[in-house]
């Protein structure tokens, strides 16, 4: 198994600590979900595991130290949890992590300087946590390769960091801290976007080195004891066409001065309401700065205005808006997608630019992807509706539909700078649900679609995310080898172990009358136990069998998994030369019947 894929599934539960058996794991994402208990340390064992995502659960207690030995992990997106406890400072040991996101959770202690040790750490989001008493190490500003750092509402004291020595650094947020002392004065890199300095103690004058940015979209003082005079020349090097904007929020200061006339160009809003500059009767045309206002980051949808007819509305069809087929129609996959931490405060000036990271990475044109809305949500994370269509037509194939989906929820996409961490919160294919590919050939009945979805730990209401599990089993004559050598004992709660004897006198020695579904791992049976109950038990193929360990991982996984949508396990067999599985049977209708409540 190298994908192990529960997101948005609702499921409870604790995350089990034989997750950390499975050594050939690589991306194990079980964000969205109402998992509680604490990470198991065994996790910190998984040799091939590339990135923890269990954002957005209700996880608790420490993050277990064994992480430091996850080499090959790159993505910690552990954020929106009531994870506690300290950071431990041996996570500095990881040479490949990139992103580092814990915001949203209970942490305390200090910050590890340590963290400055991380040789590729592009991302540090730690914001809504508890360092009360700590400040910001003076080593996080020596880290050459740190695209985005946020500490935002972290109960931090101390000096404002000197950020000035990280070249690429393209968003500072240490806002809404109890941060001390002068602003520092060094110029920061030029590709930075967004400067959170709010809701402080900061104090002393704003330095000249905030002017000729020429990539900053906000720079934010607001609520700080700053003094003297008010910036007259943020804006230069700033290149405004398009859709470029800059917002300037000093409000609630102490700034006295106005050294030069305010000239700012349209696009730059400047906010002075609450400094005493707003009330001195000596300052002239600076009224429209010293109003209360707020500026709300801006949401936005795709202009579907066009001169084209309508499209055909006996099928889904929609108008291409940039294709070079002039009014061509065509049929679009839809894809829910968030970006997890972006680096930019307003998303409009880089829409064209994300279109064309995006669409490269998919390897498709430019103009077969639309955004069609966006939104900001609390993080901050960008939420948006993309649509994907064909190229040159009004139909995608069915392989190309696949392909498409694989691409998204194998982590495919190479992260961007400026995008950040993605992660996909719904494909949906829509009209193509009914053509697209399946893994199997089989045409499977009840019986075999649950098996399947129970062995492969997931049953969403979005049957399409189910297919992201994928399992890779060794075909190895030694396997049956080492199961006839050693059989390993378990003992589980409402699991029995059952011998092949049992289960074949309850198919009758598994005849073609009690086959209920078939599919490459084997054939599903109904049959009855002896005590009357029935059953659906699946029956692996000799070419899928497992080793003993792995198999009986696998039990354990499942019997920990509560949802609604779930069928129990109840059994398993494990002799012979024979794997078995054995769930509660599930009369009439199909699953998606039973997932709809339709039968």
């Amino acid at each position: 198994m190298k994908i192990m894929d529960f997101m948005w599934n609702s499921i409870g539960g604790s995350i089990p600590k034989e997750v950390g058996n499975i050594t050939s794991l690589e991306l194990l994402l079980l964000n969205g979900n109402q998992l509680t208990g604490s990470l198991p340390e065994e996790i910190g064992f998984v040799p091939n595991l590339n990135r923890i995502q269990i954002d957005q659960n209700h996880i608790s207690g420490s993050i277990p130290k064994s992480f430091a030995n996850l080499n090959k992990t790159e993505h910690f997106h552990m954020n929106n949890n009531s994870l506690s406890g300290q950071i431990p400072p041996e996570l500095s040991r990881l040479p490949s992590l990139v992103h580092l996101l814990l915001d949203n959770n209970n942490l305390s202690g200090y910050l590890p300087p340590e963290l400055s040790q991380l040789p590729k750490l592009l991302i540090v989001q730690l914001d809504n946590n508890n360092f009360s008493g700590s400040s910001i190490p003076s080593s996080y500003g020596n880290i050459t390769t740190l695209l985005k750092l946020s500490l935002r509402n972290c109960s931090l004291e101390g000096p404002a960091l000197d950020a000035s020595g990280i070249p690429q650094l393209g968003y500072l947020d240490i806002s809404w801290n109890q941060l001390t002392g002068p602003i520092p004065s060094g110029k920061l890199a030029s590709n930075i976007t967004t400067i959170d300095l709010s809701h402080n103690r900061l104090n002393g004058s704003i330095p000249g080195s905030f002017s000729g940015l020429p990539n900053l979209q906000r720079l934010s003082m607001e609520n700080n004891n700053l003094d003297g005079s008010v910036p007259s020349d943020v804006w230069r090097n700033i290149d405004f066409s398009g859709n470029r904007s800059l917002i300037l929020d000093f409000h609630n200061n102490a700034l006295t001065i106005l050294a030069n006339p305010l000239t700012p160009p349209a696009n730059v809003t400047i906010l002075l309401s609450g400094n005493p500059i707003c009330t001195s009767q000596n300052q002239l045309n600076i009224s429209q700065y010293c109003q209360s206002t707020s500026v709300v980051v801006p949401g936005g949808s795709t202009n579907n205005d066009t001169l084209c007819p309508p499209c055909s509305t006996d099928l889904p069809h929609e108008n291409i808006l940039r294709s070079p087929i002039p009014c061509l129609c065509a049929i679009p996959l839809h894809v829910d997608y968030r970006l997890k931490s972006p680096g930019f405060w307003d998303f409009v000036p880089y829409e064209a630019e994300f279109q064309h990271y995006l669409s490269s990475g998919l390897s498709l044109s430019s103009y077969q992807l639309e955004v069609s809305t966006f939104m900001w949500e609390e993080g901050p994370r960008l939420k948006m509706n993309l649509k994907l269509f064909p190229n040159n037509t009004a139909l995608f194939n069915s392989g190309e539909v696949l392909r498409l989906r694989d691409m998204f929820t194998g982590w495919l996409i190479t992260d961007s700078d400026i995008f950040g961490p993605y992660e996909l919160i719904d494909f949906i294919p829509g009209w193509y649900e009914n053509v697209l590919p399946r893994r199997t050939k089989s045409s499977l009945t009840t019986g075999a679609t649950v098996g399947i979805v129970i062995a492969a730990f997931a049953a969403a209401a979005i049957l399409s995310s189910l297919i992201t599990l994928i399992i890779l089993r060794r075909h190895s004559s030694q396997i049956s080898k080492r199961r006839n050598a050693k059989k390993i004992q378990m003992k589980i709660d409402g699991v029995k172990d059952l011998t092949f004897e049992e289960l074949s006198n309850s198919t009758s020695n598994f005849s073609d009358s009690a086959l209920i579904g078939q599919g490459g791992y084997g054939k599903v049976y109904r049959g009855i136990l002896a005590d009357g109950t029935g059953a659906a038990v699946k029956r692996t193929q000799q070419g899928s069998l497992q080793g003993s360990e792995e198999f009986f991982t696998e039990i354990e996984l499942l019997s920990r998994l509560h949802h609604r949508n779930l069928v129990s396990l109840v059994g398993y067999c494990d002799e012979d030369n024979e794997q078995m599985l054995v769930y509660e049977y599930m009369p009439n209708g199909n699953l998606r019947d039973h997932l709809s409540g339709s039968s």
